[in-house]
């Protein structure tokens, strides 16, 4: 499947997914930890996004499930400010074929009811 570069349609097929787990953003030293989904190389060391334990900050994952193009225009600018709008936090992770939100666990329901809508709108 080729990736859509287009911003409206990558909007309109977006797809949110909320995914398994709650998760959180540490520094990490030497080889990622177990289950690590992301790592990146920070001037101040390595960071990466692990399972969380118990009493740590929690994040839920929504997985936009359209193949976004990395040189598409719109899709983040589009459901950062739809939640920003909701006083949603979201931190994006922008992978080969799909983007990938991180927000307060707390927020996780609200979060894909607002990214719903706004595909929705699009349509």
């Amino acid at each position: 499947m080729s990736a859509v570069r287009d911003g409206a349609a990558m909007i309109a097929g977006m797809a949110p997914e909320r995914r398994p787990g709650a998760w959180t953003f540490a520094a990490c030293e030497g080889t990622p930890p177990a289950g690590a989904i992301a790592t990146f190389c920070e001037v101040e060391g390595w960071s990466c996004i692990r399972p969380a334990a118990e009493g740590e900050e929690a994040f839920a994952l929504i997985s936009l499930r359209v193949h976004s193009a990395l040189d598409g225009v719109g899709l983040t600018a589009a459901v950062s400010g739809a939640l920003a709008r909701e006083g949603i936090a979201c931190n994006v992770v922008a992978a080969l074929r799909h983007d990938h939100l991180f927000v307060p666990e707390a927020d996780d329901a609200r979060a894909l009811a607002v990214l719903e809508r706004l595909s929705e709108g699009s349509r």
